[in-house]
């Protein structure tokens, strides 16, 4: 048999293998009606806060509207709830009742199976991004992005990032009870911090250049930047380098630090 064949029969396994993991954990996922809630909800509910934190007029003077501040903002909700949250709660549940453990004494591998358990958070994500971005720009008058590539690069690195520092996050936390706590530190840093509940136009310019630094705030500028047309293409350049940057590092980091035994 061919080279090509073989790589080919190995990628249809993996795939296969990663699709019956991601069943699996799907039907697990419905069955927590909390983390369900949370990832379902939230980030339908969030967005209006958002748009209630600065008035009309500020907006108008950082050539903002409601729409360019509730969207991107309900993507960020689902970044962090949607696939953040929920997954740092999946990572270590498995991990503690030994169900990580068994799953690399078969046929699957490191990868395969941080990827199969992420699969079924990392669709609804992009599912629940996608018609929040249709409903916001339908109901608040936005039109289609101004440039889409932009808006599929931040969807897609937010994503990536917030799989990968779930699994990061979940070396660090003992149980699912304190999975909740050990979460809150890049959730509250990323709402206050990476333009989701504050646009960084209404920051003061040495905060706003700090919070870029944030995990997610290149993804979360993407999306924006989509919609108002206001990024430059050295900015535009800049937040997508930033973007991939961030994804790349936490997914090396994640690969790195996971930890497949109980913490004791």
């Amino acid at each position: 048999m061919s080279a090509p064949a073989l790589s080919a029969g190995a990628a249809s396994g993996s795939l296969r293998r990663m699709r019956a993991l991601a069943r699996a954990e799907l039907t697990l996922l419905g069955r927590n009606k909390g983390v369900v809630f949370t990832a379902l909800v939230v980030p339908l509910t969030l967005p209006f806060t958002a748009r209630q934190a600065l008035g009309q007029d500020e907006l108008a003077k950082l050539g903002l509207s409601a729409g360019t501040v509730m969207l991107p903002a309900a993507v960020g909700f689902t970044f962090l709830f949607a696939v953040y949250a929920s997954l740092v709660n999946a990572y270590v549940a498995r991990r503690e009742e030994l169900v990580l453990k068994r799953l690399r004494t078969g046929e699957l591998s490191d990868p395969e199976i941080l990827v199969g358990t992420a699969l079924p958070a990392l669709v609804l994500g992009l599912a629940q991004a996608l018609l929040l971005c249709a409903g916001c720009a339908a109901l608040l008058r936005l039109g289609p992005p101004k440039a889409p590539h932009l808006a599929l690069l931040g969807l897609f690195t937010g994503l990536v990032t917030s799989a990968a520092l779930a699994a990061l996050t979940s070396a660090f936390t003992r149980s699912t009870e304190s999975a909740q706590v050990t979460a809150l530190p890049v959730v509250f840093a990323s709402m206050l911090g990476s333009g989701i509940m504050f646009p960084t136009e209404a920051m003061p310019g040495r905060l706003a250049r700090i919070c870029e630094f944030l995990p997610l705030s290149p993804a979360v500028r993407l999306v924006r930047g989509a919609w108002t047309g206001h990024l430059s293409a050295y900015g535009a350049l800049g937040a997508s380098a930033a973007a991939l940057a961030w994804a790349a590092v936490a997914v090396f980091a994640a690969r790195r630090w996971f930890r497949w035994e109980p913490r004791r």
